[in-house]
């Protein structure tokens, strides 16, 4: 896999690609701070706001928990009566004092309910959580293979500027030997030219990549990036197709967890239509006789307004929209993973035949012709030629393989497996 890409980098020589080829283990050891996928994604993590806001959601979720497992809290109540009246009641002299505790007692399972609706609540930010995870690797990753491929197209632009020179040194021996025409010359110092111009752009891309990754991630890029990334396929493309299913995937997660969650307010719903006693056990003193007495008192709301019907109707209502959208998250998962699956199939076998053969016979007759040049066989449109066809064929080639290696990325983030419930 990696060879494609030392073949893209190497010099045109074959004995520059057969070194690249041989040595591979040595290739991928970068003198100096060597930044990875893995790191790259792990340095996003850790400063992207998306995953800030995603774990803040988490922790509210896991405190609506807490709040929503707690009873409701007792009412401390003093009542002063028969004061600041006329005759035996004139001043406080002749008040009752009563003390009493108002507890509320739920009915209906509304704890159990409202429990219920916070997990599931959890859950969701659980999963929105995994799925802003998954969305910051899919973006590293797209920002991390642009970047190495702008590495290789700096490389390609590089070589082919050594040749250009190389051709026009030649060219002019060649003029001055007599050999060739002043035209030749020319011909060869407007290609020098251009291969020099393709450089310098080919450096400012590679430069705003690199400053793309290095804002995704929080941190400047010095070392170098690792180009094996943008290896090509391998043989598991050319299998049959995958069976395209959406279960276990992060977009149909979040839709069970709505739908979890709609469920449980259909429960709370129902619970709150159990009206709740209120207890209020407590003692009076009585100033007439310095007497003291328990007092109890039971209190019932009457649903006369509000029975909680229309709140049912709602929760139910919401479920069924829940419900609804989970059957066409389903659909449309599987038809985007049915789409990605034949997009990086597709760039596979582009890949493939950019980086294969074609771009060997295209090498192989550059250097040919530069030989034959040289040798005064081949005259310089030949060369030319060979050297465009070349040119073409090795930016055919990256793109190719950006183009697999984006389309693999967006496969595997559909797929991106969803985290198990209370992980």
């Amino acid at each position: 896999m990696y060879r494609i890409v030392a073949a893209l980098v190497a010099a045109t020589s074959c004995v520059a690609i057969a070194q690249a080829q041989e040595k591979e283990p040595e290739v991928r050891q970068v003198s100096g701070s060597l930044l990875t996928l893995e790191d790259a994604v792990a340095l996003a993590g850790g400063s992207a706001p998306a995953a800030d806001v995603a774990a803040a959601e988490v922790e509210a979720a896991s405190a609506a928990r807490r709040v929503a497992g707690l009873r409701p809290n007792p009412a401390l109540s003093v009542e002063v009566e028969n004061f600041v009246g006329t005759g035996p009641y004139n001043g406080v002299n002749g008040a009752d004092v009563t003390a009493s505790v108002a507890i509320p007692i739920e009915l209906g399972g509304k704890r159990q309910a409202r429990i219920a609706v916070a997990n599931a609540a959890t859950h969701r930010a659980q999963i929105a959580q995994a799925i802003a995870q998954a969305d910051i690797r899919l973006q590293v990753t797209e920002l991390y293979v642009q970047a190495s491929a702008a590495d290789v197209r700096v490389a390609i632009a590089e070589d082919q500027f050594r040749i250009a020179g190389d051709t026009a040194r030649a060219a002019t021996i060649r003029v001055q030997a007599g050999r060739a025409s002043p035209l030749e010359q020319e011909r060869a110092e407007v290609a020098r030219l251009t291969a020099e111009a393709e450089v310098d752009k080919a450096r400012r891309l590679a430069a705003a990549a690199r400053a793309n990754l290095a804002r995704r991630i929080g941190r400047q890029i010095s070392g170098s990036l690792d180009i094996a990334i943008l290896g090509g396929p391998g043989g598991s493309m050319m299998g049959p197709p995958r069976p395209i299913s959406a279960a276990g995937t992060l977009a149909l997660a979040a839709a069970d967890a709505d739908l979890a969650t709609a469920d449980a307010g259909v429960r709370l719903a129902r619970s709150q239509r159990a009206p709740d006693l209120t207890v209020g056990p407590g003692v009076r003193r009585l100033e007439a006789t310095n007497d003291v007495a328990a007092v109890f008192s039971v209190s019932l709301p009457l649903p006369l307004f509000n029975n909680g019907r229309a709140a049912v109707d709602q929760a139910n209502a919401e479920r069924r929209r829940a419900d609804a959208q989970r059957r066409v998250t389903a659909l449309d998962v599987e038809q985007q993973i049915g789409d990605a699956e034949v997009e990086a199939a597709n760039a596979a076998a582009a890949a493939r035949v950019a980086s294969g053969p074609a771009l060997s016979s295209a090498m192989e007759a550059a250097r040919i012709a530069r030989i034959g040049y040289r040798e005064g066989k081949f005259g310089q449109l030949e060369l030319l030629d060979a050297e465009r066809t070349l040119t073409d064929m090795r930016s055919a080639s990256i793109e190719a393989l950006v183009s697999y290696q984006l389309a693999k990325a967006r496969l595997e983030r559909l797929t991106a497996p969803a985290p198990l419930e209370g992980n």
